[in-house]
C-alpha cells in the first residue's frame, strides 16, 4: 500500500521499488505454503507487481524501455489500473517527442520527404510504433479483436499527421520548395494510410469468411452472409482504386511507384474473383441456378486470369497465388454443383406440379378446418406451430366476429322486445266478488 502510495503521488520512486520489491518478496515466500489456491494466488499477486517495479525502475534509470515495451507494460493487469495506464501514456508520450527529434524523414517508394513540424513527427511515430504491432513477428498470436483495435489508433495517428501538414501547407506561403515537399508528404502518408485501410478491410474479410460456414452456437453469434462478402470486397475494390489513382498521380513517377502501381492493380483483378464468387453463392441461396453458375463460371475465368497474372508478375506473392488458386477450384466444383442442381430441379419441376394440382379441390370440402385452441381443450394438440414453418397460430380468431346485440336507440325503442320483464302477479291487488258476481 505504501508503494502504490508513492505511485500514485508520482515521487519518492526509489522508495517506491524497495516496497513493491518487498511486498514481492513476501507474496514469493509466502506462494511457498498452504494449499493449491492461496499458491495461485500469491503468484497473481506476483504478476500484478511486475509491472508497477518496471516502471520503478524505467522512472529511476534503471533500465531503458522503448515505447513499445512500455505499452505492452500497459497491457499487463495489475492493481490502479487506471492511473498506471495514465502514467505510461504521459511517458510514452515524451519518449515519443525524444524520438521525433531524430525523424527527419519520411521514406516511401523510393522517395525522401523532410518533417519540419515536431506535431507531424510525434504522429508518424506513433502510427509507426504501432504499425509493429499488427506487422512484427509476435503479429500472428495478437486476436483479430486487438489488430482492429490497433488499426484505429493508427488511422487516428495519420490523420492527425495529414491535419498538421494540411495546416502548414496553408501557412506556406509562397515557398515553392515548401509547398511541393509538403505536397509529397502529405501524398505519402495519404498512401500509408490507404494502404492500412485495405489491410483493415482483409482482416474483415477473413474474419467473414471464418463465420460464413459456422452454424449458430450457445452463444447465438451472428453467421456471415455471401452479401456482407460481397460489400467488403466493393469496398476493398474502391480503396484499391482510390490508392492506385493516389500513387499515379503526378509527372514524374519513380520505377517503385510503377510498380506499386501495377501491384495495385492485380490486388484488384483478385478482389473482384472473390467478389463475382460470393455474388454467386448469394444467388445460388436465393435459389436461382441459371444465374449462380454463369457467376461461378465467370468467377472461375477472372481467377484463372488474375493468377496468371500474378505468376507472370516479378514480385509473386505466394499468399494471394494460394487463395487464387483455391478460389479457382472452388468455383470449377460450386459451378459443377449447380449445374447439377438445375437439371434436378427442372427435371422434377413437372412432377411436383402434377403433385400439386392433383391435390386442388374445387369445393374445398376436402381442405381440413383447423379448430381453435378453445374448441380442443381435451386433446394434446399444439396451437403454435413450430419456428420454420409458416403458419398461423390458432388460439383465438382475431379480430373477433360482429355480433348484433339490441340496445337502446334515440328515437325508437328497439330493445322492448328483447327484454324479458319478470311477473308481478302476485304484486297486484286483487277485486273481492260475491257469489252472485261469480256466476256473470
Amino acid at each position: 500500500m505504501k508503494g502504490n502510495l508513492l505511485f500514485e503521488q508520482d515521487r519518492n520512486w526509489d522508495t517506491a521499488l524497495r516496497n513493491f520489491k518487498s511486498a514481492r518478496s513476501v507474496y514469493e515466500e509466502l506462494g511457498k505454503y498452504g494449499d493449491v489456491e492461496n499458491q495461485v494466488l500469491c503468484r497473481e499477486r506476483v504478476e500484478e507487481l511486475e509491472p508497477s517495479i518496471r516502471y520503478c525502475l524505467h522512472k529511476i534509470g534503471g533500465s531503458n524501455l522503448q515505447a513499445s515495451e512500455l505499452l505492452q507494460i500497459g497491457e499487463m493487469e495489475g492493481p490502479a489500473s487506471d492511473l498506471f495506464k495514465s502514467k505510461l501514456e504521459a511517458v510514452m508520450a515524451e519518449a515519443r517527442s525524444q524520438q521525433a527529434a531524430s525523424l527527419t524523414e519520411f521514406h516511401w517508394l523510393g522517395n525522401r520527404f523532410p518533417i519540419t513540424n515536431a506535431k507531424t513527427r510525434v504522429a508518424i511515430l506513433k502510427a509507426q510504433e504501432l504499425e509493429k504491432d499488427l506487422h512484427g513477428p509476435s503479429a500472428d498470436s495478437v486476436s483479430a479483436e486487438k489488430r482492429l483495435v490497433t488499426f484505429d489508433k493508427v488511422f487516428t495517428a495519420y490523420h492527425e499527421a495529414r491535419s498538421c501538414i494540411r495546416s502548414d501547407l496553408a501557412s506556406a506561403g509562397s515557398a515553392e520548395n515548401v509547398k511541393d515537399d509538403l505536397n509529397g508528404l502529405d501524398k505519402a502518408v495519404s498512401a500509408v494510410l490507404g494502404q492500412r485501410t485495405i489491410e483493415r478491410n482483409q482482416l474483415l474479410v477473413s474474419i467473414a469468411k471464418s463465420k460464413l460456414t459456422r452454424r449458430r452456437d450457445d452463444k447465438n453469434e451472428k453467421v456471415t452472409k455471401p452479401e456482407e462478402l460481397v460489400r467488403l470486397y466493393d469496398l476493398l475494390l474502391q480503396n484499391t482504386a482510390d490508392l492506385s489513382d493516389l500513387v499515379s498521380s503526378g509527372r514524374d513517377r519513380k520505377p517503385e511507384e510503377v510498380t506499386f502501381a501495377e501491384e495495385c492493380e492485380l490486388k484488384s483483378l483478385a478482389f473482384r474473383a472473390e467478389r463475382c464468387f460470393y455474388l454467386a453463392r448469394s444467388y445460388s441461396l436465393a435459389g436461382k441456378r441459371s444465374e449462380a453458375y454463369a457467376l461461378y463460371c465467370r468467377a472461375r475465368s477472372l481467377a484463372e486470369n488474375a493468377l496468371q497474372k500474378f505468376q507472370a508478375h516479378s514480385k509473386t506473392d505466394q499468399v494471394m497465388i494460394k487463395e487464387l488458386k483455391t478460389l479457382y477450384d472452388e468455383c470449377r466444383s460450386y459451378s459443377c454443383i449447380e449445374h447439377a442442381t438445375g437439371i434436378i430441379e427442372e427435371v422434377k419441376a413437372p412432377e411436383n406440379l402434377s403433385k400439386k394440382i392433383s391435390t386442388i379441390s374445387l369445393t374445398g370440402a376436402d381442405k381440413k378446418v383447423e379448430k381453435y385452441l378453445l374448441e380442443k381443450l381435451d386433446l394434446y394438440e399444439p396451437a403454435i406451430c413450430e419456428s420454420n414453418l409458416k403458419a398461423v397460430p390458432r388460439i383465438e380468431p382475431f379480430p373477433p366476429a360482429f355480433q348484433s346485440i339490441p340496445r337502446n336507440p334515440i328515437v325508437l325503442d328497439l330493445a322492448y322486445n328483447a327484454i324479458d320483464f319478470p311477473s308481478i302477479e302476485s304484486r297486484m291487488k286483487k277485486d273481492k266478488k260475491g257469489f252472485i258476481s261469480r256466476l256473470w
